[in-house]
């Protein structure tokens, strides 16, 4: 295959194995290279204060290192570092995004933690802006509400505090580029069939 070839389609229904071959010899270093892309997108977090004490970026390395330093996984650490990369393009609903980003990666507990992180963290806070701080309870019996509340407790509420020692992004970039090199969920990935015996 000639270096710089391109697929010849114009129309997706007319494409060929030929095509695929050329889109996925350009696809397949492209997606391996995710987490450099969301680290990138992590650090315009940097200087996002937001009214708090620490910027946005500061509270992220923040709840990613109490999450560390507590023993938790990598997959996990990874989780509580990106939970909320997605206030750059959702005010409103930022644990979405930071969900739909980490799923094809994580366990689906960790996945239901990032995507209710938002509302669970409203116990502590939606009393001041008029609505029910309460509203977590909507999951009580859910398999993952007792998770997602110590997130909440341990790790997320108290990263606002500008004299913790918190490790720099540095620290965190390896694990990010591994977790965001082979999925483990997609629709893109090939299922694997059981042999006969």
């Amino acid at each position: 295959m000639a270096e710089g070839a391109s697929a010849t389609f114009h129309d997706m229904s007319k494409s060929t194995q030929e095509d695929w071959d050329i889109i996925m010899s350009h696809l397949t270093p492209h997606s391996r290279s995710g987490g450099r892309r969301v680290l990138d997108h992590l650090k315009l977090l940097n200087g996002d204060f937001g009214g708090f004490a620490i910027d946005r970026l500061q509270h992220c390395l923040q709840t990613a290192t109490r999450a560390h330093r507590d023993g938790r996984s990598e997959d996990y650490v990874v989780m509580a570092l990106l939970h909320d990369i997605g206030d750059t393009l959702g005010a409103y609903n930022h644990p979405d995004i930071a969900a739909a980003i980490i799923k094809p990666f994580v366990s689906e507990e960790l996945r239901w933690i990032t995507e209710h992180h938002g509302i669970f963290q409203g116990y502590n806070f939606f009393q001041y802006l008029g609505l029910d701080r309460n509203m977590r309870d909507k999951f009580r019996g859910h398999e993952y509400y007792q998770a997602t509340a110590e997130f909440i407790e341990k790790y997320d509420c108290p990263a606002f505090d500008p004299n913790y020692d918190t490790a720099p992004l540095e620290f965190f970039e390896p694990m990010v580029m591994r977790l965001f090199e082979f999925p483990k969920n997609s629709i893109y990935k090939k299922e694997k069939v059981a042999e006969a015996a």
